[in-house]
């Protein structure tokens, strides 16, 4: 097998709390994503990315470990892990896990060792500083989860740093012994047969030593990006970490980079550098921000969208890009970036062609191969999620209007993406996730959006995603062709060039809810039209296309 197997691969992330329940607690489980291997293995994907499936307290849905080496007893035992890893393998399915070194639980063995005093075995394990003059924190760092970035240890009598939630504190990543310690845990998982890691945050394990203040006006819960993001020693950490572990195997490597832009990224994916194999770009993910960062009701513009994944595809030709609309993180796609009312199936589709036609490795995250969109639940207090209710909290303390915050709250919550997996449309069976209480509500559009349904559809996305993959597999111009956008100030149209040798590849993607025209570039009366989210013929006069409500098509030429 290529060493670069996974540039041919797509990956599905499956968030194990939701995806399915086998023993009926209401969570879902590592024998109920087994019993789900043969959908993933029809749908044609080549890697499951799960998320943290560690012991933790859950305080961030698992993001919270206080134990690597060990599985949460909600999620099942290590022997169900290894049966899972056995049916996917079986399956020609491979599978990567969350990595979470940026931080451990507060629960983790370490941490306790490392409150009691200054100078036990674990005492630099952590981000330990003494107060200022008066008292106060070292620095004026905010959490993403809200409050200050320190926390006050009375034994210690110093502060720790926390750039997220106060139970999830950051490791001392400058300490060797840290270093060691979380390399020999990733020996551990390889040697257990695991095909790689996506590592969060990875970006932020590097703190420049001087912790300088945030400049004034910099947004508080990312004020500490001035010293913690693409930190000084971020690349010597990573290519270390390559050296001893990740060069040992043949695995793959996806790093979370936030605060990181294209330029950026090319340092940890440049091969020469030997660091990782790509990383997960936000830029994309920032075109809605308003006042309160994501929690807002503002739409994206297209062209700015366009700009972005054009700015990826041309930095990284030297690297690797992945690719993706959605996550445990962010809403659906389907509601964020198309239309999840009387387009649904033919935005998601184009979403989708959009997508997996780039150079990179797609992402496909659970649901949204069905079209699942936001969940409007009926009340705030149905959200569990940690970000969302504290911004929640603050949108109220600043005096928004109830209205706003639920729309906003409905448009971004990480929770659109955390109901679980509807199976069927059959309430009274819990939608075929679970027959218990379910961990989160159920969204009420499982009765109609749903894997039952879809997979009696042979029009439905679920085929679409199924087809496309199988494109990825047959044509190697779209994993290896080169990128160029067509038509780049077309504010209706997304179009680009695919190219490999004499091969061409055109793909066109509407993003207007009405019949737009689109100048075609050049001639496709040979083109062969490989993939469309629309049946009957296209709608073409001359050198022009009619494109109906969000159209994709993508044409290839083959000479």
């Amino acid at each position: 097998m290529s060493a670069k197997w996974w540039q041919k691969s797509v990956i599905y992330q499956a968030y194990p709390q939701s995806f399915n329940d086998s023993n009926d607690d209401g969570i879902g489980d590592l024998k109920g994503l087994e019993e789900k291997i043969p959908y993933l293995h029809k749908l044609g994907i080549d890697v499951i990315w799960l998320n943290p499936i560690y012991q933790s307290p859950l305080v961030d849905n698992g993001y919270d470990i206080s134990n690597y080496e060990e599985i949460l007893p909600q999620y099942g035992t290590k022997r169900d892990f290894q049966d899972l890893l056995a049916t996917a393998h079986a399956h020609g399915i491979k599978i990567i896990l969350d990595l979470v070194v940026n931080h451990t639980s507060d629960q983790h063995e370490w941490f306790k060792q490392s409150c009691q005093s200054k100078d036990n075995p674990y005492a630099d394990f952590y981000i330990w500083k003494d107060p200022q003059p008066d008292g106060s924190a070292p620095t004026n760092w905010g959490s993403t989860f809200g409050g200050p970035a320190w926390e006050y240890v009375p034994s210690r009598g110093q502060y720790y740093l926390h750039c997220f939630a106060k139970e999830q504190p950051d490791l001392n990543w400058e300490n060797p012994a840290v270093r060691a310690k979380v390399y020999e845990m990733m020996q551990g998982w390889f040697d257990l047969g695991i095909d790689g890691f996506r590592m969060d945050v990875i970006s932020l394990i590097s703190k420049r030593q001087e912790y300088p203040d945030a400049p004034a006006g910099t947004p508080y819960s990312k004020s500490y990006y001035v010293g913690a993001s693409n930190g000084p020693r971020v690349h010597e950490f990573l290519h270390e970490m390559n050296e001893k572990v990740l060069s040992q195997y043949d695995v793959m490597t996806v790093g979370e980079t936030p605060n990181t832009n294209s330029k950026q990224a090319l340092l940890y994916t440049d091969p020469a550098r030997q660091e990782l194999d790509m990383v997960f770009q936000f830029d994309h993910m920032h075109l809605d921000y308003g006042k309160y960062g994501k929690f807002s009701d503002v739409r994206f513009k297209m062209s700015d969208l366009r700009t972005v994944l054009n700015r990826w595809q041309k930095d990284l030709e030297k690297g690797w890009n992945s690719l993706y609309w959605s996550n445990h993180d962010q809403p659906r796609a389907v509601t964020r970036f198309g239309n999840d009312g009387k387009y649904r199936v033919e935005s998601a589709k184009m979403l989708a062609t959009l997508l997996h036609m780039m150079k990179g490795t797609p992402f496909i995250f659970e649901g949204e191969e069905i079209g699942m969109k936001n969940v409007p639940f009926a009340s705030l207090d149905d959200y569990q999620d940690i970000e969302t209710k504290y911004f929640i909290e603050a949108m109220r303390e600043n005096g928004e209007d109830e209205d706003y915050i639920k729309r906003c709250v409905y448009l971004r919550s990480r929770d659109n993406a955390r109901t679980p997996m509807p199976w069927n449309g059959d309430a009274t069976t819990g939608y075929g996730f679970s027959n218990g209480q379910p961990w989160i509500k159920y969204s009420p559009d499982n009765a109609q959006i749903n894997v039952e349904a879809a997979l009696a559809d042979p029009d439905s996305i679920f085929y679409h995603y199924q087809k496309l993959i199988k494109l990825r597999k047959q044509l190697p111009i779209i994993t290896e062709g080169s990128f160029d956008l067509v038509k780049a100030d077309d504010s209706d149209v997304f179009s680009y060039v695919r190219t490999l040798g004499d091969k061409k590849l055109l793909v066109i993607c509407s993003f207007a809810d009405e019949k737009v025209p689109y100048q075609l570039p050049f001639d496709i009366a040979d083109a062969e039209l490989i993939s469309s989210n629309y049946h009957g013929e296209v709608n073409k006069l001359a050198d022009k296309l009619i494109l109906r409500p969000y159209e994709a098509l993508a044409y290839y030429f083959d000479k």
